[in-house]
């Protein structure tokens, strides 16, 4: 399909509700817009494009929303790989390809998302202290 950059770069003003946006703005860095607002617009772009994301690593381009205790023991997978901006020039291009492909590097995530067992070890441990001293 045939999609000019300036389609994309409105896209981009109006889901995020920035007013500069250029071809070469990082949508994370420069606009802010990380997290499950850069999801959300990602699943937007896929639809009203017909991108297919499946080859899409989103922890390459974006921090993730809610870190909690777990995180400052241990790492989440977007802080353990080099950022890669994720722009409207990027966008187009991939738009009229009609697929991600972006050739990552090579990375070695962790197995287990250890960040987010510790927080759950955690809750447990509150939780049981609280019925403990609700049933006392």
């Amino acid at each position: 399909m045939q999609y000019k950059i300036e389609e994309i770069i409105e896209f981009v003003k109006e889901e995020t509700a920035s007013k500069k946006v250029f071809e070469n703005s990082d949508i994370d860095r420069d606009l802010g817009w990380t997290g499950d607002d850069f999801s959300e617009l990602m699943e937007k772009y896929a639809e009203k494009y017909k991108v297919d994301m499946s080859s899409y690593l989103w922890y390459f381009h974006h921090y993730e929303e809610g870190n909690g205790f777990g995180s400052s023991l241990f790492r989440a997978p977007n802080e353990l790989v080099e950022h890669i901006a994720v722009t409207p020039k990027l966008l187009h291009d991939f738009a009229e390809k009609g697929k991600w492909d972006l050739d990552y590097p090579e990375h070695k995530l962790p197995k287990s998302r250890y960040d987010i067992i510790a927080n759950q070890v955690l809750f447990l441990i509150v939780l049981c202290i609280l019925i403990y001293f609700w049933l006392k």
